[in-house]
């Protein structure tokens, strides 16, 4: 399972209080604990006006390269502003996101075209996200073949087929089951993702509701998740469906995280 660290975004109170006040501290600690605790990329997104987002995510790239190896995910619904501080990342990792949305592929494929560089994808156009299956598993296939034109492979692209908050859609979980086994059955090497906490919009337990939507997410067979590495339950629910799905040998992994004490009630060390 693929980690994308969530914790450095503008939308958090707190990131945006440290965001405002260029309080590096901050920011240098969120990465390191992200990196830490096994993210495989550590997200970066400004969320603030658009006159000062170029400058922000440069400040924020800066900290979180200046203290870890873990590569980025630039995180922008601007894709100019992407394509302003991409050359600024030290190392391939991961752009968030594309879509068939006006220009977002023309601009960001190009970027990446003869890269590592991988890419976040979402299924939705001009007329926003769809309410059907059919119409998700349309614009992945125009996406794939947008990429195609810049020979990025679909085991490039992290297909997001945009979980809707069960609190409006209770199928929103099924319908994000058939998709992702309908465009695997169409791409077998492309990657499922998902912002995991967007399910339990509006639901109390939040929580709860996120935990169970990974295992069952997993199960339908998602790849990486945008997630807080740094909440032991929620790595622990992560960890127990890598074993129960038979890619946690011996129950190795699961079984060193509890001892290392990064799941599990907190112990004294």
């Amino acid at each position: 399972m693929i980690i994308i660290g969530e914790k450095i975004n503008g939308t958090i109170p707190s990131v945006k209080k440290a965001i405002e006040a260029k309080d590096d501290e901050f920011i240098r600690n969120l990465a390191l604990k992200q990196s830490e605790a096994g993210a495989d990329f550590i997200d970066v997104c400004a969320s603030t006006a658009p006159d000062f987002e170029v400058e922000t995510l440069l400040w924020l790239m800066g900290i979180v390269q200046e203290v870890t190896d873990t590569p980025l995910c630039i995180d922008s619904p601007n894709p100019r502003a992407i394509k302003e501080v991409f050359k600024y990342a030290k190392k391939p990792g991961l752009i968030n996101s594309v879509s068939m949305e006006a220009d977002k592929c023309d601009v960001i494929f190009p970027l990446i075209q003869e890269t590592e560089w991988q890419v976040i994808a979402l299924t939705c156009d001009n007329d926003g996200i769809p309410a059907n299956i059919e119409k998700r598993v349309e614009i992945t296939k125009l996406i794939v073949a947008k990429a195609q034109e810049y020979n990025i492979a679909p085991d490039r692209i992290h297909i997001d087929p945009l979980v809707i908050a069960l609190s409006a859609d209770n199928d929103s979980l099924l319908k994000f089951a058939e998709a992702t086994r309908q465009i695997k059955e169409l791409y077998p090497t492309i990657k499922v993702t998902s912002g995991l906490s967007n399910i339990s919009f509006g639901m109390p337990l939040r929580k709860v509701v996120n935990q169970n939507f990974l295992t069952l997410a997993m199960f339908a067979g998602m790849d990486s998740a945008i997630l807080d590495p740094i909440n032991r339950d929620l790595v622990a629910t992560l960890l127990a469906t890598e074993a129960l799905l038979g890619r946690d040998k011996y129950c190795r992994n699961f079984a060193n995280a509890y001892r290392k004490n990064k799941i599990g009630p907190l112990k004294e060390i």
